[in-house]
């Protein structure tokens, strides 16, 4: 990577990513692009993923060899309207990776925990596995992984991504996922000292600390691609937890902090779709993924981080 297009680049990820990519690769190396506009210390440009053309433009403009994709709607908003995630979802998708064809680009996007569904193993959930998701969400990001193989044994792109699991950031508030409330928990505790959960006690879910997220995607990017057997939709994760897990993690820092529930039935049900825990072997196996933080270290660092 020495020239990297971003979109999505305000989102919970792209956010964290843009500045940690600049920090690698320089500055004006990395040109972020969203919907909307903010203040950054790089090239930016307001890009709508519907619209291929302004795609291709500000990637042959910009001469980037690189497309890192991260515009999408997030679960449990695409229940709420499900056909704007599919147009926003699926042809911000397929746009980029026909600019990626078009300009021989190496792409990454990120797929989820979400491409599994009930049927899914839930314990140690294989790396190749049967998946039938019951989410838009879900069906998007399984659309979204064949696609991704297609457009690499159809045209030869260099495709790669990862199955991300629940995301934990200090730098970003909750986006609209169902793994949210791992987020929300820690402003509340740090706020309130209190929190009321939407996902209920011993509803398991793998997660992961962004920075872990970050370097996996550069890791990724920067493998020989030679040794890439499945090349998209890696599965990833640090941890397992469930509410009063962290809860009780929480309290180590914060001795009085308490938890109740007020279950949301529509992200409950997707929490219940997705697996217990998935197994990374084949990421360890092919690029060295190897994450750093567990629960433990994570809650250190989320509670002095959200409290400066």
């Amino acid at each position: 990577m020495k020239k990297i297009i971003v979109t999505g680049a305000l989102g919970q990820i792209g956010s964290e990513l843009v500045g940690k990519l600049r920090t690698i690769y320089g500055n004006d190396a990395v040109l972020a692009t969203d919907i909307r506009t903010a203040q950054q210390d790089g090239p930016f440009e307001i890009l709508d993923v519907t619209d291929g053309k302004r795609m291709h433009e500000l990637a042959k403009d910009f001469e980037a060899d690189t497309m890192i994709h991260m515009a999408a709607l997030l679960s449990a908003t695409a229940e709420k309207n499900p056909l704007f995630a599919w147009n926003l979802n699926m042809g911000g998708l397929m746009n980029a990776l026909e600019v990626s064809r078009e300009l021989n680009l190496q792409f990454f996007t990120p797929s989820s925990i979400g491409a599994f569904g009930p049927s899914t193993p839930k314990d140690n959930t294989p790396q190749d596995t049967l998946q039938r998701p019951t989410t838009m969400y879900g069906v998007n990001k399984v659309a979204g992984e064949l696609l991704c193989d297609y457009y690499f044994t159809r045209f030869g792109v260099d495709t790669r991504g990862v199955r991300f699991p629940g995301l934990i950031s200090y730098a970003t508030p909750p986006g609209g996922g169902t793994t949210d409330y791992a987020v929300d928990i820690y402003y509340k505790a740090i706020e309130d000292g209190k929190y009321t959960s939407y996902i209920a006690e011993g509803t398991y879910m793998d997660m992961m600390y962004m920075p872990d997220a970050l370097q996996a995607i550069v890791d990724l990017m920067e493998a020989d691609g030679s040794k890439l057997v499945h090349r998209n939709a890696f599965n990833i994760s640090a941890m397992s937890f469930e509410p009063s897990q962290i809860a009780a993690e929480i309290k180590k820092h914060i001795p009085n902090f308490t938890v109740e529930y007020a279950v949301d039935p529509v992200r409950q049900a997707i929490a219940d779709s997705w697996p217990n825990a998935i197994d990374s072997s084949a990421a360890k196996a092919e690029w060295g993924f190897n994450a750093k933080y567990d629960l433990a270290s994570m809650t250190s660092d989320m509670l002095e981080k959200l409290k400066k």
